[in-house]
């Protein structure tokens, strides 16, 4: 039986993207072996350009991947691929190397080498693609929570991105294929569906008449389906429809992660952000109100060109005051190709370390307050698996709705079921809690509680994470 082994690099959209990479092989007979611990007979690297750092890493590993098996058919694809093809067919030993596009084709191309051992460069124009590519992932090692992509690329061009570049313009998933997927993940097993792709929010902006709001109403008549989450979406795509659908449908998940990237406007106006922060912040609010107790988490990039000491302190209490449930930082890292490589200004590497340290810590007290507001509420948990702080000692580890992640008394056999639990401690990264019973399937907590769907035992409104 052949083998193949994959490496990914990057965001969790590759990490999809890989996982539809290989349901392609399965369907030609190969078994998938561990990248480090077996040869292969391909080697598939599935690359990151966020950064600089990125391409270097990428170029590491599939150097490692030809030293594994010189005989090997060694193919690259991905955003780095997609940006740099010349420099990675340059790399002796490579095979192939197909971008962000055509990965539908990757068979036919490794039949081909493996008949003439020629290098095959597949790399088009992203620029001109218009339409999704329709890569099928039927199940994944977690059992609980399934990634369903809708959407690819984006159009917004922020001056420190190279994104648009490698994976091209924003293109959506045909509503019927997003469906059908949905469906077919429930039948498989699985409770929560969480939307992922390049730039989530801005699906439908190639459609007519049907958008992010038109889909989620869609799936909230997906029989079965108990939660749908939302991977990422930005604060201008939030409009009046987006928040009657998070209010009223009692399969959205409490928890959404907003990127805000700066607490300040002359860096947001510098980054080509499309919002103000006090956009930001009025968009926060009525989420707030529609959504009692919704975590909302964020990222945030910190010594953007230009951040004066000034700036990054309004922005952090900005942050403080806004009370995310987390935020993820990120040195500003410099991205040849993107204007923000070229700015005047360029902070100097410590001060960024610092200012990132100083925010880690305010993340941390932002996580542990919102978490504390739980303590003594009664909130549903799906576990996904046994606790790996104390394995085999009876504990199972999942996520709320609002995405606290709980650990709590439990067996295996409780694994991908809805549990109601009562949470007992708060922790900055989890919470403790104590097991009540398992659901029956599919009662939202309205008809079984007899409470509101949105109310749950709540002491006061909250926040999350990504």
């Amino acid at each position: 039986m052949p083998s193949v082994a994959f490496y990914t690099l990057g965001c969790k959209v590759n990490f999809y993207d890989t996982e539809a990479i290989w349901q392609l092989f399965k369907n030609e007979g190969y078994e998938q072996v561990d990248f480090e611990a077996s040869t292969a007979d391909v080697y598939v690297i599935n690359t990151c350009t966020v950064t600089n750092t990125g391409d270097k890493k990428s170029r590491q590993i599939i150097r490692r991947a030809i030293r594994r098996n010189p005989d090997a058919i060694v193919a690259v694809t991905g955003c780095y691929a997609q940006t740099s093809p010349a420099e990675i067919m340059a790399i002796e030993g490579v095979d192939l190397v197909i971008g962000t596009q055509d990965r539908d084709k990757i068979m036919s191309f490794v039949k081909q080498i493996q008949d003439d051992r020629q290098p095959v460069n597949a790399v088009r124009n992203i620029m001109k693609t218009r339409s999704f590519e329709e890569l099928d992932v039927p199940d994944f090692a977690e059992r609980t929570r399934a990634f369903l992509k809708i959407q690819e690329g984006c159009n917004n061009f922020c001056t420190f991105c190279i994104i648009p570049w490698s994976r091209g313009l924003s293109r959506s998933r045909d509503p019927q294929s997003v469906l059908q997927q949905a469906r077919a993940l429930v039948d498989a097993g699985y409770k929560e569906i969480v939307l992922t792709g390049i730039h989530t929010g801005g699906y439908g902006d190639d459609m007519e008449n049907y958008n992010l709001t038109s889909l989620l109403w869609d799936l909230d008549k997906v029989e079965g389906l108990e939660r749908i989450r939302i991977s990422s979406i930005e604060a201008s795509q939030i409009d009046d429809a987006m928040i009657e659908v998070l209010n009223k449908s009692s399969k959205m998940c409490r928890h959404l992660h907003i990127p805000l990237q700066a607490g300040e406007n002359a860096v947001l106006k510098r980054m080509r952000r499309k919002y103000t922060t006090e956009e930001f912040a009025a968009k926060i609010k009525r989420l707030h109100e529609a959504m009692p107790g919704v975590a909302i988490t964020t990222d945030v990039i910190v010594g953007f060109p230009g951040e004066t000491d000034e700036m990054f302190e309004n922005g952090y209490r900005y942050m403080e005051e806004l009370g995310f449930a987390e935020m993820h930082v990120f040195p500003y890292s410099k991205r040849t190709g993107t204007p923000a490589a070229r700015m005047e200004d360029q902070v100097d590497e410590e001060i960024k370390n610092e200012r990132v340290h100083k925010l880690i810590d305010l993340s941390e007290k932002l996580q542990l307050q919102y978490a504390q507001q739980y303590v003594g509420a009664v909130l549903d948990v799906i576990p996904e698996r046994d606790y790996k702080g104390a394995p085999g000692q009876g504990l199972v580890m999942g996520y709320t709705d609002n995405y606290l992640q709980v650990v709590f008394d439990g067996t295996e056999d409780m694994i991908g079921k809805l549990c109601r639990v009562k949470i007992t401690e708060a922790g900055v990264n989890e919470c403790r809690g104590q097991f009540l019973r398992v659901l029956e399937p599919h009662i939202p907590i309205a008809q079984a509680e007899s409470k509101p769907s949105r109310a749950f035992a709540l002491p006061s409104a909250e926040a999350v994470q990504a």
